[in-house]
């Protein structure tokens, strides 16, 4: 796989019919590794191990309705309140990130209200703060720490 822009992490991975699947800590599963799998789990362990964030606020992969449609987002935190903190898009390190990019985190944040945002491709990083009050955001060197 890909090195990425994170710190090297230890990982779990199995092989079963010439797949090869990576644990998740959050989902308590493997999962068939594929490019974006791998900055996803590099993203779940950097929140984790660098961030502080505690597992339990963290969410992976999971429907959420946007202008009545079903869509999936990567990674959500929760605040200790239930409110969303942080919504997190991974791609594939070899997706470029794009303004279609930021308008796909956006129009799930319609619906998330989230305060903050992270898109990764493993290689960028972006992050962004909201203010609902001035309908703006503004770009980020790095997400908070866990407080």
């Amino acid at each position: 796989m890909q090195n990425l822009n994170f710190p090297a992490y230890q990982f779990r991975f199995k092989s079963s019919e010439n797949k090869v699947s990576i644990f998740d800590r959050i989902r308590k599963k493997f999962i068939i590794l594929t490019p974006e799998e791998w900055v996803r789990q590099h993203t779940i362990h950097y929140l984790i191990e660098e961030k502080k964030y505690p597992e339990s606020l963290i969410n992976v992969e999971k429907l959420v309705k946007v202008n009545d449609m079903n869509k999936r987002y990567d990674i959500i935190i929760f605040n200790p309140d239930g409110t969303i903190y942080l919504i997190i898009e991974c791609k594939s390190h070899s997706v470029k990130i794009t303004q279609e990019v930021f308008d796909q985190i956006a129009r799930y944040n319609l619906s998330l209200n989230a305060e903050y945002l992270m898109i990764t491709n493993g290689l960028d990083h972006y992050y962004c703060q909201m203010d609902y009050n001035e309908k703006r955001y503004t770009f980020l060197k790095d997400i908070p720490d866990y407080k």
